[in-house]
């Protein structure tokens, strides 16, 4: 598969577009998707009271963010959780690369952790020879084609029935084809199981870690996280620092809000808290739990009282799922781990502007993500000040973010500053807006990639101000 990157976000973004089969899987998609949630939310005022007390919940806790890790970290010691810090992705797979070789591991089942794609973490492990294993079954479909996640909690959602069968009759032995959904989930299910007995070390993400407790909750559906946390002999647990919650009651809002906003589902069928690694007269669970809390530009976000509200997303993937832009052009097109309207406000923390400037500009500003977002992230508004950062310098008071005004065109800047100019002198104005009317017939007919959409604009015969004059007059 090509690597994509958010630098090529437009050359991507047309071939998914030329692409019937990526626009008709991801339609049909979308729709599912988006009925479920509006079933699950179909009593409005229990909705908003749910929302509500998720993003409230959010807001407090990010407030309190260096205390509460502190605190995390002292409840989980005492707990038996080893805690580890990472500033960047390459300091985070140091720390598990380091307790995998400790283990002599040469198999990693993973469950589902955005965190360690974030981190490029199966790619790192495979250039020392030691296997990781995705067990999430869209995880292990992608894995299995060499392809990349095109959605945060449905990684395969670029892939039809016909396409999977394909991947499995490739790749696993008496397979045969079929395009029976529940024989296509059984297969894979088969292949995996052996996985869970035979890896040393057992890897998950994180939906929340409660400081209150030490505990670490995951959220799943297919019960691979829970095997992956408590089969092999040590459990790695991987999270984004952003992800702690000051108390075990903030759970149930947050929890509500994410599986109904993800997939329609009132409760998941598997919610995993772990507290601890196995105690003495325990039948199971790992001897060793590790912790692994990892920054990569999340500071840089919270140090901004308003973009800071980025790190308030729980990962329910709602406002990709009703973006208009994603739902056309799927995941893939955006070359970054997190896509869609999350993707186009976290990215530039954790990449820079100078690699993802270019994907605040990839909306339309319709407001349907900030709508449907159930911790009440202002997704078009942090999308327009993303904009402004990128072409300009930081504003006083403001340290500049990472690849601060990387954008920046000095046509265009002189262009706005000359239209400054001009709104600022009215006998100028007029004279330049008579001009433009004179010029009209000369105008070029295509105006590059601005005008393959549009049509090019005319001026009015008259200006507003004479129409008004004559108005009068009348």
């Amino acid at each position: 598969m090509a690597e994509h990157s958010p630098r090529r976000f437009t050359p991507q973004a047309q071939e998914a577009l030329a692409s019937p089969v990526i626009r008709q899987n991801f339609r049909g998609a979308m729709d599912y998707l988006r009925k479920a949630r509006s079933n699950a939310f179909s009593d409005p005022v229990e909705a908003d009271a749910v929302l509500a007390k998720a993003e409230a919940v959010r807001r407090r806790c990010l407030s309190q963010l260096p205390a509460l890790l502190e605190t995390l970290e002292q409840r989980c010691t005492a707990n038996g959780i080893q805690v580890h810090w990472a500033e960047t992705p390459a300091e985070a797979n140091a720390i598990i690369r380091a307790l995998c070789q400790r283990e002599d591991a040469k198999l990693v089942a993973k469950g589902k952790s955005m965190v360690s794609e974030e981190i490029g973490l199966n790619k790192h492990l495979a250039g020392l020879g030691i296997d990781c294993r995705e067990t999430d079954m869209g995880e292990f479909i992608v894995q299995l084609d060499g392809d990349r996640p095109s959605h945060i909690i449905m990684p395969a959602i670029h892939k039809n029935k016909d396409e999977i069968s394909a991947t499995f009759e490739q790749h696993l032995p008496d397979f045969e084809a079929t395009r029976d959904v529940d024989q296509l989930i059984a297969a894979g299910r088969q292949a995996l199981r052996e996985k869970f007995q035979a890896a040393e070390v057992g890897l998950t993400g994180v939906n929340f870690a409660v400081a209150e407790t030490g505990t670490l909750c995951l959220v799943e559906n297919e019960g691979n996280g829970r095997m992956c946390s408590t089969i092999p002999r040590v459990h790695i647990a991987v999270t984004g620092i952003e992800k702690v919650v000051e108390q075990l009651s903030d759970i149930a809002p947050l929890y509500s809000a994410l599986t109904r906003s993800a997939t329609g589902q009132a409760i998941t069928t598997y919610f995993n808290m772990v507290s601890s690694p196995r105690r003495p007269g325990e039948w199971d669970g790992p001897e060793e739990v590790h912790l692994v809390l990892l920054d990569n530009g999340r500071s840089q976000a919270f140090a901004d009282d308003e973009l800071r509200q980025t790190l308030q997303c729980i990962r329910c993937g709602a406002c990709m799922n009703h973006c208009p832009v994603y739902g056309r052009i799927g995941g893939h097109a955006y070359g970054t781990v997190y896509p869609g309207p999350i993707g186009k406000i976290i990215s530039p923390h954790l990449l820079g502007l100078d690699d993802a400037g270019e994907l605040p500009t990839a909306s339309s500003l319709c407001g349907a993500c900030g709508e449907v977002c159930p911790v009440g992230i202002p997704i078009p508004a942090l999308l327009q000040r993303l904009r402004v950062e990128a072409k300009h310098g930081a504003s006083a008071g403001h340290p500049p973010l990472k690849g601060q005004g990387a954008k920046a065109n000095r046509l265009e800047a002189l262009a706005m500053k000359g239209f400054a100019w001009l709104a600022r002198h009215p006998r100028c104005y007029r004279a330049g807006t008579w001009l433009a009317r004179r010029l009209a017939p000369f105008y070029p007919r295509r105006l590059g990639a601005w005008g393959q959409c549009r049509v090019t604009p005319k001026p009015a015969p008259k200006p507003l101000s004479q129409l008004l004059k004559e108005q009068r007059r009348v």
